[in-house]
């Protein structure tokens, strides 16, 4: 993955522009020690901390996003939020005055112990994988490349490759392909092709069927 250290603010909306190799970046953004692949674009209000975000993904704007790592052609719609803050239940108060100390005058600085907790139990999203509007995906999730999350799911546990999960807690209730398919294009990987091989072979991946009797391995 390239990924780019200083990001070129917009200065107008971009959605009928063509989107550059380098991140097309919403000037309404908060990005903190983000990491952003190529062709990547982040609408409106996304916040992006401490967290990876792959070639060619984009968020609908409104997209919370912290320690996490994305795939590769994620498609994750507005005001969804990934790996949202756990707070320290097994304490006597599970207020953020206990870790965020500074803030509140009972420390001169945060509990990093804490904080590295919550890093401990980074999301971890596939490549070709669409959450729909206002998903939740809980703090130590991972979710297989081609899944697809409905809308308003709250999703608590691991999701296979190509499943569609909905609901809260989120459940699979079916598998976008069959084993043979997935397995396919599990092998083949086209998410992981160079520019001039998926503009050369573009239009393949409209015909599925086509595809898997093409390039499977």
């Amino acid at each position: 993955m390239q990924y780019f250290e200083s990001y070129p603010i917009q200065k107008e909306p971009i959605l009928k522009k063509l989107l550059t190799k380098a991140p097309n970046i919403d000037p309404t953004c908060i990005l903190k020690d983000a990491h952003l692949g190529e062709y990547t674009h982040l609408m409106r209000d996304t916040y992006l901390i401490e967290s990876s975000f792959d070639d060619y993904s984009y968020t609908a704007g409104n997209v919370q996003i912290i320690y996490s790592q994305i795939g590769k052609f994620c498609s994750i719609a507005n005001s969804v939020r990934i790996n949202p803050g756990n707070h320290p239940q097994w304490r006597v108060t599970q207020h953020h005055m206990t870790y965020r100390k500074f803030a509140y005058g009972f420390d001169q600085k945060d509990d990093e112990e804490f904080f590295n907790w919550r890093r401990e139990h980074k999301c971890v999203i596939g490549h070709d994988v669409w959450i729909g509007h206002a998903a939740i995906i809980m703090p130590g999730v991972n979710i297989g490349n081609g899944a697809i999350i409905g809308s308003g799911a709250v999703v608590t546990k691991d999701i296979p490759p190509y499943a569609i999960a909905v609901g809260v807690p989120a459940k699979v209730i079916k598998y976008r392909f069959d084993e043979p398919t997935i397995a396919a294009l599990m092998d083949i990987a086209w998410w992981d092709w160079d520019r001039a091989t998926l503009e050369e072979n573009y239009n393949d991946l409209n015909d599925l069927p086509l595809f898997i009797k093409k390039y499977k391995k």
